[in-house]
């Protein structure tokens, strides 16, 4: 059984419409204007125990509108919704108990106090048992290397710092799903690495299933082998991260090095069609390679013939120029 399941959900806003002038802002103030707006259009997926899952789309698409419904934020205008058998909405209190969520942008630390105060409150709030608690602080100081900085208040925090606090405040209660949005906008490299390395530790070591909002598709390489697209507030697809790469990856380049050699090599030398070269030197050869069907070992036979290789490396098409057709391709 499915440990997340979304049926046929629809969410609508009003958003308030008024023209630019002085005189629109004091007829504003006596009658509004109301557009509606579709965020979400009979949303449908499901999501098994233990799956990292990426949702991504476009800006606008759905994704924090269906975050906030399924951890229970939001209700929907219809649709059912049924995390570990409970209705998110209806049933908060025990619903909670069993995710945690991390907004990038946004905080569930207090301010002004040190973090270990912040996670005191948050012991109390989820009336999580001492020793239970102890041990998970333990393992999540010890994890997100929060030792030297779990007694400085928040404010004082860098970002690559505060968001560490936010991930071990988000586990304290040892949740079963953690919902995460944009967990690493505005982090630098180290930080990036240090927050992927322990959402694989939580899900490896404790089976936490994760669903990862992101425009970082680095993270989404990182973490997750399911995607799940929304674009205009409807699920156009959800897929294999590896498929996707074999349907829409037109290209790879391979990158050879080699012992000094003054004659050229041109297309017409390497001779294999679908192989074209990018760029050539006395010691290195950049080739691009269209389609799938041509073998790598067929490459290295035809060249091992012209020059004496020294070294090779294979570069996948970035992931971001895959997920651009994606988006064209069921988007736009």
């Amino acid at each position: 059984m499915p440990q997340i399941e979304v049926s046929g959900i629809y969410k609508t806003f009003k958003v308030a419409r008024r023209s630019s002038g002085l005189r629109q802002a004091v007829k504003s103030l006596f009658y509004r204007e109301y557009d509606t707006v579709e965020a979400l259009k009979d949303v449908s997926f499901t999501v098994d125990t233990g799956e990292i899952v990426g949702y991504i789309g476009p800006n606008g698409a759905g994704k924090s509108t269906t975050i906030k419904i399924i951890s229970g934020i939001l209700v929907p205008d219809r649709g059912k919704c049924t995390i570990l058998g409970r209705v998110p909405w209806k049933e908060r209190i025990s619903h909670v108990r069993n995710i945690g969520v991390v907004f990038g942008q946004r905080t569930q630390l207090w301010w002004d106090v040190p973090v270990i105060d912040s996670y005191e409150l948050l012991r109390d709030i989820y009336k999580i048992p001492r020793r239970e608690y102890m041990n998970n602080l333990d393992l999540l100081v010890d994890t997100l290397d929060l030792k030297g900085i779990i007694n400085t208040p928040v404010r004082q925090l860098s970002l690559g710092q505060r968001m560490r606090c936010e991930l071990g405040a988000s586990l304290l209660h040892s949740p079963g799903i953690l919902f995460l949005d944009e967990p690493t906008i505005g982090l630098d490299a180290e930080s990036k690495i240090a927050v992927r390395q322990f959402i694989k530790t939580i899900n490896r070591e404790k089976n936490v299933t994760v669903i990862l909002t992101t425009h970082d598709m680095s993270d989404i390489e990182a973490l997750a082998n399911r995607i799940l697209l929304i674009g205009n507030g409807r699920i156009v697809y959800d897929g294999n991260l590896n498929d996707l790469k074999g349907r829409f990856s037109t290209h790879k380049t391979i990158i050879i090095n080699f012992r000094e050699y003054n004659s050229p090599i041109d297309d017409k030398t390497l001779g294999i069609p679908g192989v074209s070269i990018v760029s050539c030197s006395q010691e290195k050869l950049t080739l691009r390679v269209d389609g799938n069907g041509i073998l790598l070992t067929d490459i290295i036979s035809r060249l091992s013939n012209i020059v004496d290789i020294v070294d090779i490396s294979v570069e996948s098409q970035p992931i971001d120029e895959l997920i651009v057709k994606l988006y064209r391709e069921y988007v736009i």
